[in-house]
């Protein structure tokens, strides 16, 4: 297992990790510890169990908390494990943050407020409860499913607050990036959607909040140190190569369409739980092609 050399917990590539689940929708534990396993093998420096990518929305409690001590078991240091812990109340995500501590996390990811689309008021009350867990709370900012915008100067208010130590970045708009440095200069940006990942590397992202290191982990981690190391030379190539798969983690399907690459590159996807469907025919076929492309470019 490689050295845990980061200076926080949250720095460095966090796999959204996706749940390996077998054909009748149960969670398949056992092939669970075994990928997080790999991925701190090839390279990764921690995973982010129960994010969207880990479908947690459809978990039953037991299901949830068992995906943390699993993932934190596997990683062999909680240090690693950053659970997602977001949730309709307040009150249940300081519950999430509270499992997430009692299993030895280092570190948790939240959401803003998104049963309805909250004030500030609101969003900085919610951020300030969980926070109370003791835990380190990345924000996780997505206009798009929450509706709430965590803008440069909102999270810059929630640093002040000491509510949050970093943000995921899924906006896409890579310009908040240096609005974000400026108002809040120790607020570390974690890239968040990985077909920006050069774009917020130059830009002093400190981390990677990742989903397609599930299906190509070596080529992922090769790809964020050349870009966290600014070696264009390595990464531009590598970039253009992966951008195809890359953007597919900012589409709806995102879930189907990287575990339909990890199956193709012989790791446990599976299906997913209603209400998310199989990819269309034509997804399909344009996710599989750009899969096969890279693995028979030697990417994996």
């Amino acid at each position: 297992m490689n050295a845990d050399t980061r200076p926080r917990p949250w720095h460095g590539i966090m796999v959204a990790t996706a749940l390996p689940l077998r054909a009748d929708l149960s969670v398949d534990y056992d092939a669970y510890a075994e990928h997080v396993a790999r991925l701190i093998a090839a390279g990764c420096d921690g995973v982010v169990p129960n994010g969207s990518l880990g479908e947690y929305q459809t978990l039953t409690d037991d299901e949830r908390a068992r995906v943390v001590r699993v993932a934190v078991e596997a990683a062999g240091d909680g240090a690693r494990v950053m659970p997602g812990v977001s949730a309709y109340g307040s009150a249940e995500a300081r519950r999430w943050a509270d499992q997430a501590a009692e299993s030895g996390a280092g570190s948790v990811l939240l959401l803003p407020p998104n049963a309805y689309r909250a004030d500030e008021r609101s969003v900085r009350a919610h951020y300030a409860e969980v926070a109370r867990s003791g835990v380190p709370v990345v924000a996780y900012n997505n206009p798009y499913d929450t509706k709430v915008d965590l803008t440069p100067d909102l999270l810059a208010r929630l640093h002040g607050d000491g509510s949050v130590v970093a943000v995921k970045e899924f906006s896409g708009d890579t310009r908040r990036a240096y609005e974000i440095g400026e108002l809040a200069p120790g607020l570390d940006l974690l890239i968040g959607a990985d077909d920006v990942l050069l774009e917020l590397a130059m830009a002093g992202a400190v981390g990677w909040v990742a989903g397609y290191p599930n299906a190509l982990p070596t080529a992922c981690v090769a790809l964020y140190r050349a870009a966290a190391a600014r070696d264009l030379d390595t990464a531009l190539p590598l970039y253009r190569s992966l951008h195809p798969l890359l953007r597919w983690d900012s589409k709806t399907d995102f879930v189907q369409a990287i575990k339909l690459s990890m199956d193709l590159a012989g790791l446990p996807g599976g299906p997913t739980r209603p209400p998310r469907t199989p990819l269309d025919s034509a997804q399909e076929a344009a996710v599989r092609a750009a899969t096969e492309k890279a693995l028979a470019e030697g990417l994996h």
